[in-house]
């Protein structure tokens, strides 16, 4: 069964016009589908257009040019329906300190003309891990929780697709694991995932596809697995029983550094050569191979060999 696109968005250009002479293209012409239940990952500098393009789709930021689809409805001829399509998880907190989670989702519900029949604020609560605290004042939660209640305030009126806006700027590794416990929970469950980030191992470890914005332009689209397979070099680390100087030894597509501890890293192009061949190499020095790490490098490499030029 094929899957529909939760967002499709074909030759989209955003111009923002400074003065009469002079403009910042911050979208140039840009294609992309979300394909729906993935977990998508917008990544990008500061500046390559990626806040733009989530107002664009949130409605708060006019387009220049191009057409943008959000869950098979046009942003500029169903407005009403996209922002019923679409959950904002914006990165800052803005929440008001003297309600309570209930209160504040009850709050959203009517905002969005939700009847209170079809309110689910006790299912929201329980999805984000807020139960507990459904009647304490906003104010007296732990930044984490009050990520967490952002995420649930875009859920009030159950739409398909959540855009997460750097959601874990700012938050503490244990709170950035919890919070992506519940972001896969809602994806397992159905909601497409739309996430913006800088940071690149939360993308790798969490996105389907990738696309790569650098100063309005698309610069890559692809899995995460084939953006990773770009990557031409890889590393191998030895830890041996003695010095050894290999400095001398001129390879094609092998480079090699060692330390005062013994430890050798050879740097190798991975469709030149094996790992058994450069263990073999080290081997023949004579020396005993006491440990041996590699490094396939990650997402950041892809990122930064993109975004150089």
């Amino acid at each position: 069964m094929t899957k529909k696109n939760a967002v499709s968005v074909n030759r989209l250009t955003k111009i923002y016009a400074k003065n009469s002479t002079n403009s910042v293209v911050a979208l140039n012409e840009l294609n992309l589908e979300v394909k729906e239940g993935e977990i998508f990952g917008l990544l990008g500098p500061n500046g390559a257009g990626k806040t733009t393009f989530i107002n664009i789709l949130a409605g708060t930021v006019i387009k220049t040019k191009g057409s943008v689809n959000v869950w098979g409805f046009d942003v500029d001829k169903n407005p009403r329906q996209v922002r019923a399509s679409i959950g904002i998880v914006p990165q800052e907190v803005n929440l008001d300190a003297f309600f309570s989670p209930r209160k504040l989702l009850e709050l959203q519900a009517g905002l969005y003309g939700v009847p209170k029949k079809k309110r689910i604020t006790d299912i929201i609560l329980k999805m984000v891990s807020l139960e507990k605290q459904a009647e304490s004042y906003s104010r007296s939660l732990s930044g984490g929780m009050k990520r967490r209640l952002l995420i649930a305030k875009a859920m009030v009126h159950q739409p398909p697709i959540l855009v997460l806006d750097e959601p874990t700027a700012g938050v503490d590794v244990e709170l950035r694991q919890n919070l992506w416990e519940n972001v896969k929970n809602l994806n397992k469950q159905g909601v497409t995932i739309l996430l913006t980030t800088h940071n690149l191992i939360e993308a790798q470890e969490m996105s389907d596809r990738i696309a790569i914005l650098n100063k309005g332009n698309l610069v890559a689209l692809d899995t995460t697995k084939n953006l990773l397979n770009r990557i031409k070099t890889k590393k191998i680390i030895f830890k041996v029983n003695k010095p050894m100087d290999l400095s001398q030894k001129k390879m094609s597509g092998l480079s090699f550094t060692s330390n005062l501890s013994n430890e050798i890293t050879i740097t190798y192009e991975r469709n030149k050569h094996k790992i058994e061949d450069i263990i073999g190499i080290i081997k023949n020095e004579g020396v005993e191979i006491i440990d041996i790490s590699t490094d396939d490098g990650n997402l950041e490499n892809v990122f930064i060999q993109l975004t150089k030029n």
